[in-house]
This record gives structure tokens, C-alpha cells and sequence, in this order.
């Protein structure tokens, strides 16, 4: 069981890289309207390192937690900026929130989901409403802890999860930031999306396709 929960971890990682890739000129536009116009380019580094580094594990000898180790360091040594450290922590959390699971059910999502939201927290000392990432997480980790406790399907957990994401990233368009570099620029953040929010989707968007069962 836990190394099919590592081949579709390592499957959902691809699909994020490649998802990200896709978007990376975009994600870089909506950046530079209020920040430095990179969060394409190290986004995709990012992910491209962690693809990278898990196409050497040997799926036979890890478990689920050691994909999400994996991924946090190679994606903090890839990515030097701020978001480096945010899902570095993120993906420690869920490795933590993943120790002993050996197969990937909705409650296994769910606690993933949850531990990547309240890692950013914790490292970026921010909340919902400050116009960043963690205004797609955060609804999102919520959206899955309601599917899992009304017992709803996979599909409808993770549409739920997803639209929940969607949403919450779409509201950082009516937001003025409050933390990070958007943050700098205040009221000129009005009437645009945040960047981190955006890719925050794609990531639960790879993971809803490769996870969902």
C-alpha cells in the first residue's frame, strides 16, 4: 500500500511542476503588477527541483511522510525567496502530518491539506485576509475537514476543496495586502490577484487529479 501512496504522491508532484510550468508566464504577470514579477519563475524552480530529486527515490524503501521530506528540502534549496521557507515548512508539516499513513484517503488528504495551510501560517505569521497564499489554503483546508465530516465522495470532496480554493484566491482581488512584498505597495494591490493565491490553486488543482480516488 504505502508504495502506491508514494508513486501517487510522486505522481501529484509531477503534475504540480507541470501545471506551474504551464502558468509560470502568468503567475509572473500578475506578480508584477504589485510585487517583483518572479513568482512564475521561482515557483517553477521550485517544483522542477522537487520533481527532480524525487525521480531518485526508491519507491520500495520510503513511506508517504518521506516524499513531503523530500520535497521541502529540495524545494527550500531551489528557491532562496520568501516562498522557499513558506512551502519548505508547508510540506514538513504534511511529512509530520503523514508519518505512519502508508495509503492516501480523504483523511489523509485532509490532514495533508491542513498541515500545508498551518505550516505557511506559522512560518509567514499570516491569516486569511492579508492577501497572500493562504487565502486558497486556508478555505481549502476547511472545504476538506467538512467533505471528510459530512462523509461526501472523493469527487466531492475535492471539488469542494478546489472550488473552496478558487474562491478564496478570486476574494484576494478585492483585498489590499497586508503581508509580503504586495504589501509594500498597499492600496495599489486593490483590484488584482495575488500570485501566491493563483498558484496556490494550480497545486490543489494537480493534487485534487492525482490524489482523487
Amino acid at each position: 500500500m504505502s508504495e502506491n501512496a508514494v508513486r501517487r504522491l510522486i505522481a501529484m508532484f509531477e503534475a504540480i511542476s507541470a501545471a506551474v510550468e504551464a502558468e509560470k508566464d502568468h503567475l509572473s504577470e500578475l506578480d508584477g503588477a504589485i510585487g517583483d514579477a518572479d513568482h512564475g519563475t521561482t515557483m517553477s524552480l521550485g517544483f522542477l527541483a522537487v520533481k527532480a530529486e524525487l525521480a531518485k527515490i526508491d519507491v520500495d524503501r520510503v513511506q508517504p511522510s518521506d516524499v513531503m521530506a523530500t520535497a521541502a528540502g529540495a524545494f527550500l534549496n531551489a528557491v532562496g525567496a520568501s516562498t522557499g521557507p513558506l512551502y519548505a515548512t508547508a510540506f514538513r508539516r504534511a511529512a509530520q502530518a503523514l508519518a505512519g499513513a502508508s495509503e492516501l484517503n480523504l483523511a489523509t488528504a485532509a490532514a495533508m491539506i491542513d498541515a500545508i495551510g498551518s505550516g505557511i501560517c506559522e512560518r509567514g505569521k499570516g491569516q486569511r485576509g492579508d492577501k497572500t497564499m493562504l487565502d486558497a489554503w486556508l478555505p481549502a483546508a476547511d472545504a476538506a475537514a467538512a467533505a471528510l465530516a459530512d462523509k461526501k465522495t472523493s469527487a466531492e470532496f475535492w471539488s469542494d476543496v478546489v472550488a473552496a480554493a478558487d474562491a478564496g484566491a478570486n476574494a484576494t482581488r478585492s483585498m489590499v495586502a497586508a503581508k509580503g512584498r504586495a504589501a509594500r505597495v498597499r492600496e495599489r494591490s486593490l483590484g488584482h490577484v495575488d500570485p501566491g493565491a493563483a498558484s496556490a490553486v494550480l497545486v490543489i488543482r494537480a493534487m485534487a487529479a492525482t490524489i482523487d480516488s
